[in-house]
């Protein structure tokens, strides 16, 4: 393959070909998970939807939004689920847009645990956590943010049926036409609250030490896994972030390097980490090196949390990771990866219409257009 001016450029093989799993995907740059709210009442993709990632489906990976993997999963209206049949029919037509555009696809496996209301529960229920601990959070209930209630503690046998609840949704997700499934382990939802000190306070096979609060993690990645096989399989991670009052784990570093060296052994697609705090900075008190970790594991390395072009450059001159995950930016930039390519303008995405709604701001950006893109690629050439 022919050079082209960019990847000449230090860190400019952003926009080559790149092996991630069982893909070989057409660049370096994913799309990150982006709860939009656009799904129906009941969970389930709607055209729209399809039309959306389509659009997008020039990034080499696409992680599909959070994903509910049970009612009692849900903690924001009008997010999608995935452990219904009629979910899984909606879900193919979003694939085959994507697929039909020659792009790729994981969907984010979601359990929220205490981030939600029982307005969002079957029979209006607590949501449930491994402790009775109530998040300084809001959780979007259509009729606007609410804040979050004190949760339920999970009886132990009620565990295992949440891990079975992630196996059938990873086979349902591959039942959809989905490439792979990323495990969200990340932002404070059930998953991490299980992991940190801070939210764990069980007394059971499931508290207490590192290895212990690890097992239930490590208990849905090993059922994922043995369900649709480790090359289709991710996870997310945040070892440092704050979100929905997660509360940091009082020696991140060892927590979260003790679960990634298990990791290896399930030979995963990827580790997609936040590095910093999810939609803030880059730096937080307390944290720790996180390339720790990337050298801790033994495959691809995906980066996220406020990259730029600029900053995606040097992550893979120095080597910092092998893909660059983009979020917000997406938002507004359909055709991000062209974008970033020929250094064109961004547009401005509009924050009252991120979540719920219907086209506007959805799927209304516009594209570059082709007198734009060679008056950039012009420019481009002449830096």
């Amino acid at each position: 393959m022919n050079d082209s001016p960019d990847t000449k450029q230090p860190g400019g093989d952003l926009f080559r070909t790149v092996t991630l799993g069982r893909c070989r995907l057409a660049n370096r740059i994913v799309m990150a998970p982006l709860t939009r709210s656009r799904a129906s009442v009941d969970g389930i993709p709607v055209p729209l939807m399809a039309e959306y990632y389509a659009q997008r489906a020039s990034a080499g990976l696409i992680i599909a939004e959070g994903t509910n993997i049970s009612p009692q999963g849900r903690g924001y209206a009008f997010t999608p689920g995935i452990y219904s049949e009629v979910q899984v029919n909606g879900w193919r037509a979003v694939t085959s847009a994507i697929h039909a555009k020659q792009g790729h696809v994981y969907v984010q496996l979601w359990h929220v645990g205490r981030v939600s209301h029982p307005s969002l529960q079957p029979d209006g229920a607590l949501p449930m956590a491994p402790s009775a601990i109530r998040p300084n959070a809001a959780s979007y209930t259509g009729a606007g943010f609410e804040p979050c209630v004190t949760p339920r503690a999970l009886e132990t046998p009620e565990i295992s049926v949440i891990v079975a609840q992630y196996r059938r949704a990873a086979e349902n997700a591959v039942a959809a036409g989905f490439d792979g499934v990323e495990i969200h382990a990340a932002n404070g939802y059930l998953i991490e609250q299980f992991l940190r000190d801070s939210t764990n306070k069980r007394t059971d096979a499931y508290g207490g030490t590192r290895e212990n609060r690890a097992r239930f993690l490590l208990e849905v990645a090993e059922a994922v896994v043995a369900a649709v096989g480790a090359d289709r399989v991710g996870i997310r991670l945040s070892p440092v972030s704050p979100a929905n009052d997660i509360g940091a784990d009082s020696d991140p570093e060892s927590t979260y390097s003790y679960v990634v060296e298990k990791l290896n052994a399930l030979r995963l697609a990827y580790i997609h980490v936040i590095e910093g705090a999810t939609q803030g900075s880059r730096e937080v008190a307390g944290g720790f090196d996180l390339q720790v970790l990337r050298r801790l594991f033994n495959g691809p390395y995906i980066a996220n949390n406020g990259y730029d072009l600029a900053l995606a450059r040097q992550a893979r001159e120095r080597n910092l990771a092998e893909l660059i995950a983009f979020g917000r930016l997406y938002i507004a930039n359909p055709d991000l990866v062209e974008r970033l390519r020929v250094g064109a303008p961004l547009n401005v995405p509009d924050r009252a219409t991120f979540f719920g709604g219907g086209a506007q701001g959805y799927t209304d950006y516009p594209f570059l257009t082709s007198a734009e893109r060679g008056r950039e690629r012009s420019s481009t050439a002449h830096r």
